[in-house]
């Protein structure tokens, strides 16, 4: 299966540890290096990288990834890279006519996370959402984090700021074309957030999570979340 990941933002709250955030070294490896690891672990075999911002430096390092790796990498650029992540997705849209990893650079991920989102049964034309309800775990922080409602394995609703929720979005999908259709729609709309597309499959009744269950994953998108996932990589955890 393909990985999409969404590389094409400043990265500013991490500006501190580097100028350009997926190739911020983190023990030693670029962020995006492990990411790609993680899910290559899992047994991706292809990826697809949307950059934007700086994006001849993060290309030109993708390309020297992938010739020592051996891992295929297609990469991808976003003109509108200073807009909502959900235009780079749509980017890629000509690239993938199939079911299809989504991440970002700044997910550190179990590969069991990726894993079991292959392995999960599907519905055809649906989008499904790694969700963690571990909802008071130290490790991301509530009031950054997008939060989640769902019930009987249906996303209801998907934002920053909604009080109703019982679990977190880890930034893994595993998805099918339809949420390129949905993805227009949001903008359409005024949203150009993925978020925002996944609240349209919620209203198609296309939206689905999975359980990630006690599998570990952070958000590194500031010093702190840096700070504890370079704990969890000292301790194999991630």
């Amino acid at each position: 299966m393909k990985c999409l990941i969404v590389a094409a933002g400043q990265g500013t709250r991490l500006r501190e540890k580097g100028e350009l955030k997926p190739l911020i070294p983190i023990k030693g490896v670029p962020l995006i290096e492990r990411v790609i690891g993680n899910a290559h672990a899992a047994g991706v075999d292809e990826f697809l990288v949307v950059t934007g911002y700086r994006a001849e430096t993060l290309q030109d390092k993708l390309g020297e990834i992938a010739q020592r790796t051996g891992v295929r990498i297609t990469r991808i650029f976003n003109r509108a890279w200073d807009r909502a992540n959900g235009v780079s997705v749509l980017t890629a849209k000509q690239y993938l006519d199939e079911p299809f990893l989504l991440t970002m650079c700044d997910h550190l991920v179990d590969p069991e996370i990726f894993r079991g989102l292959m392995a999960a049964p599907s519905e055809p034309d649906t989008v499904t959402l790694g969700v963690d309800f571990n909802i008071d775990s130290p490790l991301n922080d509530p009031e950054d984090v997008t939060r989640v409602k769902c019930q009987d394995g249906r996303l209801l609703k998907i934002g920053k700021v909604i009080r109703d929720f019982n679990c977190f979005d880890t930034g893994v999908f595993r998805c099918t074309p339809v949420m390129f259709d949905a993805l227009a729609e949001s903008q359409a709309r005024g949203d150009d957030s993925i978020s925002g597309a996944m609240n349209v499959l919620a209203e198609w009744n296309k939206a689905r999570v999975f359980d990630i269950q006690n599998r570990l994953w952070v958000d590194v998108d500031d010093p702190a979340a840096f700070a504890k996932a370079e704990q969890l990589l000292e301790a194999g955890q991630l």
